[in-house]
């Protein structure tokens, strides 16, 4: 999309005047369509939601697991999900962005240390990653729609109507991201031996200093 000022639009002979973004149903339309200013707004909402909520899923808290998960559910990623079939055409830096506030989010409520990797983290709390939540949401909204009576909708799903934009379009989310079988390292696997961090398969002495672990 060209980023030249758009002509100018009259009705009834008023002009309307132009802007950059708008908002809509709490969905921001950026100009281009890029979700940018979206995704930075939710991310702001996510943080300062985050700040009120820590003393209760926070590292130093005393709620216990299940619970802490349930609220950062039912508050936090509510937040962050809405709307998701349509602002998941963004692009992957800016999906990144909800998916390191997440890592953020799970790191605190298990405490987990710094040398936990976040694909162990999503594994062992059964959480999916953003992808994988625009990939299941993105699949539910399809089907509903091929359930539906109206005659319009097929057109909707036409994969092969003419591309303007190299951007994904929303019938493509389902098989945007592919689905690869996590094989790393679960928590299961890890063992402790006189203050070292080791693996079924490593030796001694590849092993990693600790100080303490998160258990689930």
């Amino acid at each position: 999309m060209k980023r030249e000022t758009c002509p100018t639009v009259t009705l009834n002979g008023q002009h309307i005047p132009q802007r950059e973004t708008a908002k809509y149903l709490g969905i921001h339309l950026d100009r281009r369509l890029t979700w940018q200013k979206h995704i930075f707004t939710r991310r702001k909402q996510l943080g300062l939601q985050l700040h009120r909520m820590y003393w209760i899923i926070g590292r130093k808290s005393k709620l216990s697991l299940e619970n802490k998960l349930l609220i950062y559910k039912t508050i936090l990623k509510l937040i962050w999900t809405y709307g998701i079939p349509l602002w998941s055409t963004a692009s992957n830096s800016n999906i990144e962005i909800l998916q390191i506030f997440q890592n953020k989010v799970l790191r605190s409520i298990v405490n987990a240390p710094w040398y936990v990797p976040n694909t162990i983290l999503h594994t062992d709390l059964q959480m999916p990653t953003v992808k994988a939540e625009i990939t299941n949401f993105s699949t539910k909204y399809r089907q509903k729609l091929i359930t539906r009576p109206n005659e319009l909708i097929p057109a909707l799903l036409d994969e092969e109507e003419p591309r303007r934009l190299k951007r994904f379009k929303p019938t493509e989310l389902t098989t945007r991201f592919s689905q690869v079988p996590y094989t790393g390292t679960r928590i299961s696997d890890v063992r402790i031996f006189s203050g070292i961090l080791l693996h079924r398969s490593c030796d001694i002495s590849v092993g990693c200093k600790v100080k303490s672990t998160y258990s689930l």
